[in-house]
């Protein structure tokens, strides 16, 4: 019972890295960026959600609505003065200005938040359970899978399924044959960005209702946010979920064999499959 216990508790805690993993397989799959900046806007995020609360008495579905067009209008400026003028070919311009960006970030959470560690108040739902069996499953991480799993079906739907993503996929697969046919392919680009940092909205109030959360937190939801897209295959909506499965049942069973495993764990599974498989458990087809 307690290795099915650990595999549904996996599976949760993957949902929190599906949430994290979707926007940039998204910035990947479109621009080919891979934004080292994304687990520093996940703490920004989760840090401002955080203030927001306090100051006006909101709880987690107010914050979640308004984080949301607020990160997406970031990651539409994020785009427009930023990654517009670093997108090209190298993907190293791309890395070095996220980088510095991320950097920046971390010292300005700083100089406004502090070092201290902070959470979201939930009003009692972190606390509560679900009897599934002889199983107790916490509401809070149930409705993270839950929305992360909406959110995974809805990107893709519209990447499939709306002129929006067909422009999406044109401009991915071929930028310059795209803008002869008369696509805005700049225009495309910002509006996929803000998507995905619109998503990490919906992230950050999980990750601050589920844990505490602080201006140094972003380097490790970033390695996890690219390990799942790595393991489910970069550029895939439905990889990013799976990898981000594998990745928290890893980590999870990592737990149960010895405390000090869990993480390592992840990790070790993460290198077995870029090892093995390294286009991914779901690599989009060419």
């Amino acid at each position: 019972m307690q290795w099915l216990d650990a595999l549904v508790q996996g599976l949760l805690l993957g949902g929190t890295y599906a949430q994290y993993a979707l926007g940039m397989a998204l910035m990947f799959g479109v621009m080919r960026i891979v934004n080292t900046a994304h687990g520093d806007m996940v703490m920004l995020l989760a840090l401002l959600g955080i203030t927001l609360a306090a100051g006006f008495g909101l709880g987690p579905g107010a914050v979640v609505a308004l984080l949301v067009p607020i990160a997406a209008v970031a990651g539409l400026l994020l785009q427009r003065l930023l990654l517009d003028r670093v997108l090209g070919s190298d993907p190293l311009p791309s890395l070095i200005a996220t980088f510095g960006l991320s950097i920046a970030l971390q010292n300005a959470m700083l100089q406004i938040w502090s070092a201290d560690t902070r959470s979201l108040p939930g009003d009692g739902l972190e606390a509560e359970s679900l009897a599934v069996g002889p199983l107790y499953v916490g509401m809070l991480p149930l409705l993270i899978f839950v929305a992360a799993l909406l959110m995974s079906a809805g990107l893709d739907l519209s990447l499939r399924l709306t002129a929006f993503g067909r422009a999406l996929r044109a401009a991915a697969a071929d930028p310059e044959a795209a803008a002869l046919t008369g696509l805005d392919t700049r225009r495309v680009y910002a509006v996929a960005t803000a998507i995905a940092v619109g998503l990490l909205g919906v992230a950050a109030v999980g990750q601050s209702l589920r844990a505490t959360v602080s201006p140094s937190d972003g380097p490790a939801q970033l390695i996890y946010a690219f390990e799942a897209v790595i393991i489910g295959g970069m550029g895939s909506v439905w990889g990013a979920f799976l990898g981000a499965m594998v990745l928290g049942v890893a980590q999870a069973i990592g737990f149960r064999l010895d405390a000090g495993w869990g993480v390592l764990a992840g990790h070790l599974v993460f290198l077995a499959v870029l090892a093995l498989r390294p286009q991914g458990l779901m690599a989009r087809r060419a």
